[in-house]
């Protein structure tokens, strides 16, 4: 029985995930709490590892319940803590010193930051993709795999790229249940580890571009001709949810089943 082996929800968009037993659903399909803060420059750009390197090196703790974030240079030992909302200023100030440029910490609590506006939902991936994935690169553990992957929910009990079932064709649509809440695939999300200008990634990963072209061909050679999930570097799965969904939960353990592929017309979800 496929099941949800993990839920991880990204307090601040980019930055470091935090393991939770279940997490609520939100009016707009988001989870609550996830990215629901976002780091931003002077122009109103997200600073994230697609734009900035130093993203990459930045970790974070995160207390939900007191809303204190915890942040540190990745290998060093001092660790400093700010209440989100009593010290916003305080984080900005230590950030900009950190990046060498003004920075803002904004937040939404209703939708939060997704990289999909129009698929908000959590993303999904099979904890055995991410444990495939990971074996490719000899000094990549799974756990450092999964947080490059930053995804929301893990499937287990499934092959690997079983996420692939969720996109057939490029005008279908597959609709699914996770619990008690309906969820439709809309489309492939884009990993910040895979990106070419990640240059963090690069350094960590060395030819790891010629590696997940070989892999392709590989394991995948279909892929080029389907349209969705064509390359290595679109691993994860973006949903939308219906309002309805609204304050139902997702919890570790639950079963996942997918219910029908339908056309897709207008590509969404009905009442």
């Amino acid at each position: 029985m496929s099941y949800v082996a993990s839920i991880h929800i990204y307090p601040v968009k980019s930055l470091d995930g935090i393991a939770v037993n279940q997490a609520t659903i939100l009016a707009s399909g988001a989870l609550e709490g996830d990215r629901s803060l976002a780091i931003c420059d002077e122009a109103g750009e997200f600073v994230n590892t697609k734009r900035n390197s130093g993203v990459h090196f930045l970790r974070l703790s995160f207390d939900i319940k007191n809303r204190i974030a915890g942040l540190k240079i990745q290998d060093t030992e001092q660790e400093f803590f700010f209440h989100v909302d009593r010290e916003r200023r305080g984080i900005e100030y230590w950030l900009s010193n950190y990046f060498g440029f003004p920075v803002k910490l904004i937040e939404n609590l209703l939708t939060g930051f997704p990289d999909d506006t129009n698929a908000p939902g959590p993303n999904i991936i099979s904890t055995e993709t991410i444990a495939e994935v990971a074996s490719w690169f000899p000094r990549v553990s799974v756990n450092e795999m999964r947080h490059r992957l930053r995804a929301n929910i893990e499937i287990g009990d499934v092959p690997t790229f079983w996420e692939d079932e969720l996109f057939p064709q490029a005008d279908e649509i597959v609709r699914f249940k996770i619990g008690t809440v309906i969820f439709e695939g809309i489309n492939p999300g884009q990993s910040s580890l895979l990106s070419t200008r990640n240059y963090a990634a690069k350094e960590a990963y060395p030819h790891f571009k010629k590696i997940l072209t070989a892999k392709q061909k590989e394991i995948m050679p279909d892929l080029v001709n389907r349209g969705h999930l064509n390359h290595f570097s679109r691993l994860i799965v973006n949903t939308r949810v219906p309002p309805q969904a609204e304050e139902k939960i997702v919890h570790i353990g639950d079963e996942v089943q997918i219910l029908n592929v339908s056309k897709c017309l207008f590509n969404t979800i009905p009442d």
